[in-house]
């Protein structure tokens, strides 16, 4: 059964949360989820978890620019704050507030005690001793409050006789930070002293000087930001034809689908290595992009998200490569919109950073390489998210403008770094465009379904379904030696293009180049010239040009003159000015090569060594069986072990409404459990000790730290027994409280870890 509300009014954040309703701990734990992972064991724990810094850290960067600016003017307030002053510093009247206001204590950042408000002491450690860029109040500079300070009106005058030397100084500090640094035999000695000697500035050191906080708030006009920012800038946006963009995203979509194909059609026979400190070598990086036909950003992208996938990996060998995985395999076989919404999901769920694939790491160092350890970014996921969220509360056909866009993000999250948040919102955005989560700048149908958690993955595979490009199943063939597919490719016929041709150019059709290479490299797969040939006929609507013909004729013609065996391997040919061509090739002499008849050399390297350094070198072999007969090599496609799905990034996971009853009903319970405890304790003599988790201690202690106060602490000796103590704690250092006990003046050291529970005097 739910406790009732103390009747004596909260004197911390435990006893107001402990006074909570079901209701008012639904959204205390939905809006922050961190402190429902692990389920803490009673209220009084879990009002200990949201006052510890770490969990303060992150409800303040879940905050937007209008309830962080509240938050600080609360904090300037004082203790318990004062709303009218509040108001006074934002230039808004109380009562538009008061939803701020309520909304801070839903999150655990204040609490109340009667009709009083009071902000957690970890609020004001995160946002540092200089809450929106102000010094402190002169009274804790100087101990005491000058005469000027008795009246804004006696600090404006003071402030008004300031020389213009002084006057400039105090306009720099005004707005934060509020440290100032004066030489005192530099050219404006005279000008800090006639500031100190007027109480207008506060020496910290002899150089060092501080702004008091009443003195910036009156040259800042009394209030605490430039600007006001309680509601989210305007979104500039262009209006775009839903069809359009749906037509659009599909385009792309397919084209991440084939591109991904084209990855592991390359990777597949020829896996890259692994760096030895993780990632894909800059090199073959350069050749993907190269194989793909698009700039180093788009391929850092289709790699990164084939990786989310779980389309490659690294095989663990022990020289490991990045090869497809067997999920590759099944994948490809599946539908295309199947295949999209996979990509899709794996994409929104990243935690890594494809964009700053190239880049230098803070600090400087090497380059980012794709696939490292380096591009995890734990933010990555909530920003996206906060982009998308954007993009998704805009009517159909809305393509928001990049630096508006921008703002907005800034606003939603002004703990980070703004120049990070221009760079990842260009990012996303260039990214949802390649995925075709987005088309033309603003959400598709698809990526809109995919976004919505109400919605299933049905409804998205059969939204981008309808508008992604319907396969070819036929080519062009042109005269210069290329091919071109009005269409996307699939099936048998895109790997026999991929086989025959190499990729000159995508877009809405792809073009296809026949080479030298890419012939050779389809007779070296086991066609024959004749089948080629006709392979290209079947699938062209225009006949094969003459020059294709002679192309394939003339490279079959001088393919397998040469044929290696084993000798280690020979060399034979009926054309001898071939082997003697070989046997004068600098570039082959590495293969000890000899002549041991007038149509056969021999070579000590290993059959497929000389196989390889010869087509190096401009000649056309192929190996030869035992029987004579010319061997059909098998291409092998390596495939990395399957792996389990990425890790998400560290946000914490949304707690949906089953956890939180179940979680509610627990906290209940064990504060039923607790209460008793207190009870029964209660009827014994000396102080009560609560059983107290170490994180609770830890704050407590802190606490009395601070206020220079005791506490009681029940502590665990070596053998078990529980001892009470009154504790003075002056510091904490190592997971150690250090400080007096009543009655000595001796040092002692006592673990946090022992503590068993704790209470203020």
């Amino acid at each position: 059964m739910p406790l009732s509300r103390p009747p004596s009014p909260a004197r911390s954040l435990a006893d107001d949360v402990r006074g909570r309703t079901d209701e008012q701990l639904r959204r205390l734990v939905r809006r922050r989820p961190d402190l429902a992972r692990p389920a803490p064991s009673d209220l009084t724990s879990l009002a200990a978890r949201a006052s510890t810094r770490s969990s303060v850290q992150r409800a303040l960067d879940g905050l937007d620019r209008g309830h962080l600016q509240v938050l600080e003017a609360l904090v300037v307030s004082g203790d318990p704050v004062d709303l009218s002053q509040t108001g006074a510093l934002l230039g808004q009247a109380v009562p538009e507030l008061e939803g701020f206001v309520q909304d801070l204590w839903d999150r655990g950042l204040l609490w109340r005690s009667g009709n009083e408000h009071h902000v957690v002491r970890a609020v004001t450690e995160v946002l540092g001793p200089h809450p929106a860029g102000l010094g402190p109040a002169i009274v804790d500079l100087r101990g005491s409050t000058p005469a000027s300070y008795a009246s804004p009106e006696a600090l404006d005058a003071v402030i008004a006789s300031a020389p213009p030397d002084a006057r400039n100084i105090l306009d720099k500090l005004a707005w934060g930070p509020p440290i100032g640094t004066l030489s005192p035999d530099g050219p404006l000695a005279s000008v800090g002293a006639w500031l100190l000697s007027h109480q207008l500035m506060t020496a910290l050191s002899a150089d060092h000087f501080a702004l008091p906080r009443e003195v910036a708030l009156r040259l800042r006009g009394g209030r605490l930001h430039p600007e006001g920012a309680l509601t989210a800038p305007t979104l500039v946006v262009t209006a775009r034809k839903q069809s359009s963009v749906d037509d659009a995203a599909g385009g792309q979509a397919s084209e991440l689908l084939g591109l991904v194909d084209e990855l592991a059609a390359d990777w597949g026979p020829r896996p890259p290595r692994v760096l030895r400190a993780g990632g894909l070598a800059a090199r073959d990086f350069k050749h993907l992009a190269a194989i793909l036909d698009v700039d180093q950003p788009h391929a850092a992208f289709v790699v990164e998200a084939a990786y989310a996938a779980g389309l490659l990996a690294d095989d663990a060998s022990l020289e490991p490569v990045w090869a497809p995985t067997p999920s590759y395999d099944e994948w490809q076989q599946r539908p295309s919109a199947n295949r999209w919404v996979r990509l899709a999901q794996a994409w929104l769920a990243s935690g890594r950073a494809p964009h700053l694939v190239g880049t230098t790491a803070t600090g400087g160092g090497s380059p980012i390489n794709a696939l490292s350890g380096d591009l995890a970014y734990p933010p990555m996921r909530q920003l996206r998210g906060d982009i998308l969220a954007e993009l998704a509360a805009l009517p159909e056909g809305q393509a928001p403008d990049l630096a508006s866009l921008s703002e907005r993000i800034r606003w939603r999250r002004p703990m980070r770094r703004g120049e990070i948040i221009d760079t990842v919102t260009a990012a996303v955005l260039r990214e949802a465009e390649w995925l075709g989560v987005s088309g033309r700048g603003a959400l598709s149908t698809a990526g809109r379904l995919l976004f919505d958690s109400t919605a299933n993955t049905s409804a998205a595979e059969e939204a981008i379904s309808t508008h992604l490009p319907s396969p070819v199943e036929h080519v062009l063939l042109q005269a210069d030696l290329t091919a071109v597919a009005p269409g996307r490719l699939e099936g048998s016929l895109a790997q026999f293009m991929r086989l025959v041709a190499d990729v000159e150019s995508r877009g809405g059709a792809t073009v296809y180049r026949f080479s030298p290479e890419s012939v050779r490299r389809a007779l070296d797969s086991g066609w024959s010239s004749a089948q080629v040939l006709t392979a290209l006929q079947d699938a062209s609507r225009t006949p094969v040009p003459q020059p294709l013909e002679y192309l394939v004729g003339d490279i079959a013609r001088r393919h397998g003159q040469t044929r290696v065996g084993s000798v280690s391997a020979y060399i034979r040919s009926d054309d001898s000015a071939v082997l003697d061509s070989m046997l004068a090739d600098r570039g082959l002499a590495a293969l000890q090569l000899r002549r041991v008849a007038p149509t056969v050399i021999v070579s000590p390297a290993h059959t497929m060594v000389v196989l390889e350094m010869l087509r190096e070198n401009g000649f056309a072999p192929v190996t030869e069986t035992t029987d004579g007969g010319v061997m059909v090599p098998v291409v092998s496609h390596h495939r990395s072990p399957a792996r389990r799905p990425l890790a998400s990034s560290a946000v914490p996971s949304v707690v949906d409404d089953e956890l939180t009853e179940t979680l509610i009903s627990a906290l209940r319970a064990g504060e039923e459990s607790a209460a008793f405890e207190r009870a029964r304790e209660e009827s014994q003599p000396g102080p009560r000790l609560p059983s107290t988790e170490p994180a609770v201690a830890l704050g407590l202690l802190r606490a009395a730290s601070a206020d220079n106060i005791g506490l009681w602490i029940g502590y665990a000796d070596a053998d078990g027994r529980t001892t009470r103590i009154l504790f003075y704690p002056k510091r904490i250092e190592g997971g150690r409280a250090y400080g007096s006990i009543e009655g000595s003046e001796v040092e002692r050291a006592f673990s946090i870890h022992r503590i068993t529970g704790a209470a203020f005097t």
